[in-house]
C-alpha cells in the first residue's frame, strides 16, 4: 500500500480535553448505569489487571469464575496482591454452571468478591451473569464482571444487577478501537479499592485515575491521551446511538443463531451443546477427530476465509467462527459456513455445505 495512504492516521489533532466527560456520558447512557466511569488509557487487558490490582488485598476472600485463560489470569491477579482465591474452573470450553459458583461461596464461608467473565470470545462460551450476580449479593460480595467482548453482543445491565466494577472493551462488540478501554465503578467498589494497600503512582491504579481525573472535574485526562484511539472511539459511539443498543444486541444473537443453525445443516454439532449458553460473539466449531487444527484453519485460510484458533487446553479441539462487531451480518456468517464446511470437505470430512449456507439463508429470511 502506498505511503500517502497512511497519511490520515498521522498528525491526528489532540482529543479536545472538554470532550472525555462527554464521552463517558454517552457511554453510561448507552450501558444505563449511574456509575463512574473511568477510561484505562490501554487495551482492556490492561483494564483487568488494573482492577485486579486495585482490589487485591491480603485477606481479601475472592471467588473467581474460569471459563477461559483471562479467568485464570485475573485469578493470578489477585493472588499476587494477597487475595485468598478459590477458582471455579468449567470444562474445557464451556460456559460455568451456576451451582458450582454457589457450592463454592457456601464452602468459603464468608466472601468478599466474586468475579466472572460475561461472554468468551475464546471460545464462545456465554456465562449465567444474572445468577451469579444473585449469588454474589447473597453473600454481600463485591461483583466484578469482565464485559469486554459481551458489551454490545448481550445486555450488560450494571444497576440492575449489581455489578460494582465492569471492565470494557470497545474493540469486540461495541465496534471501537483496540488501544484504550473504561472501567465502571460503583461506590462500594471505590470503597473496597481505597482500602486495598495503596500502589501509587501505577498505571494499575484505578484509584490514582479517579483521583486526577473524576476528582478534578473530569477535565484533561492525564497523561497523553492517544487522540486517534478517542477519535475512534467516538465514532464508534456515534454509530452505536444511530443503531441503537438493542439493534446492536439483536444483530449478534441473530449471527449466533444462524450460525448455529448452519453448523447442524452441515451436519456438526457445535462445540457448545445448548444455544442458551453459546454467547453472541463467536461460534465455536469442533475439529473432528483425525484433523489437525491448524490444517483446518489453514484450508479454510485458502479460500479466504479466517478461522481463529482456541486457545489453551482447546487450542486443538475447535475452532471460532467470528461474528462479531460488524461481522454480526448475512454475508460474513455465510462465508464463515462455507469456509468450515469446504475446508472439511478438502481434508475429507463428511459436510453438506449446501444445507448449511441454505440453513443461513433461510434463518435470516424468517428472522427478517
Amino acid at each position: 500500500m502506498p505511503a500517502d495512504d497512511f497519511l490520515p492516521l498521522l498528525d491526528v489533532p489532540a482529543f479536545p480535553a472538554d470532550g472525555f466527560a462527554p464521552l463517558a456520558d454517552r457511554l453510561t447512557a448507552i450501558l444505563g448505569t449511574t456509575a463512574d466511569l473511568v477510561f484505562v488509557q490501554a487495551e482492556a487487558l490492561l483494564a483487568l489487571e488494573a482492577a485486579a490490582t486495585s482490589l487485591a488485598r491480603p485477606g481479601l476472600r475472592a471467588v473467581n469464575v474460569v471459563t477461559s485463560p483471562y479467568g485464570t489470569y485475573f485469578g493470578a491477579w489477585l493472588r499476587r496482591g494477597g487475595a485468598e482465591v478459590v477458582d471455579v474452573t468449567a470444562p474445557p470450553g464451556q460456559p460455568i454452571d451456576a451451582a458450582a459458583v454457589a457450592d463454592a461461596i457456601a464452602r468459603q464461608g464468608r466472601v468478599d468478591l466474586v468475579a466472572i467473565v460475561h461472554g468468551e470470545a475464546a471460545n464462545g462460551a456465554l456465562n449465567p451473569l444474572e445468577a451469579v450476580a444473585a449469588l454474589a449479593k447473597a453473600a454481600g460480595a463485591l461483583l466484578v464482571v469482565d464485559a469486554v467482548a459481551s458489551a454490545g453482543g448481550h445486555v450488560v445491565d450494571v444497576d440492575g444487577l449489581g455489578i460494582d466494577l465492569a471492565v470494557f472493551g470497545p474493540q469486540k462488540a461495541l465496534g471501537g478501537p483496540v488501544g484504550l478501554s473504561f472501567v465502571t465503578v460503583s461506590p462500594a467498589a471505590w470503597a473496597a479499592i481505597e482500602a486495598a494497600p495503596r500502589r501509587s503512582p501505577s498505571l494499575l491504579s484505578l484509584l490514582d485515575i479517579k483521583e486526577t481525573w473524576l476528582d478534578r472535574g473530569r477535565g484533561a485526562l492525564p497523561g497523553t491521551p492517544p487522540p486517534l484511539e478517542f477519535r475512534a472511539l467516538a465514532a464508534a459511539v456515534d454509530r452505536l446511538e444511530a443503531e441503537g443498543l438493542a439493534a446492536r444486541i439483536a444483530r449478534h444473537h441473530r449471527a449466533r443463531d444462524a450460525s448455529r443453525a448452519g453448523l447442524r445443516a452441515l451436519g456438526v454439532a457445535p462445540w457448545i451443546a445448548e444455544d442458551a449458553r453459546a454467547s453472541a460473539l463467536v461460534t465455536a466449531a469442533p475439529v473432528p477427530p483425525g484433523i489437525e487444527a491448524g490444517a483446518l484453519i489453514a484450508a479454510a485460510a485458502r479460500l479466504g476465509i479466517t478461522l481463529g484458533r482456541g486457545f489453551g487446553d482447546i487450542e486443538q479441539r475447535l475452532v471460532r467462527l467470528d461474528h462479531t462487531g460488524a461481522r454480526a451480518g448475512f454475508a460474513p456468517v455465510l462465508a464463515n459456513i462455507a469456509g468450515y464446511g469446504a475446508a472439511l470437505a478438502a481434508l475429507g470430512a463428511s459436510v453438506d455445505i449446501g444445507a448449511g449456507c441454505a440453513a443461513v439463508a433461510a434463518h435470516y429470511s424468517e428472522a427478517g
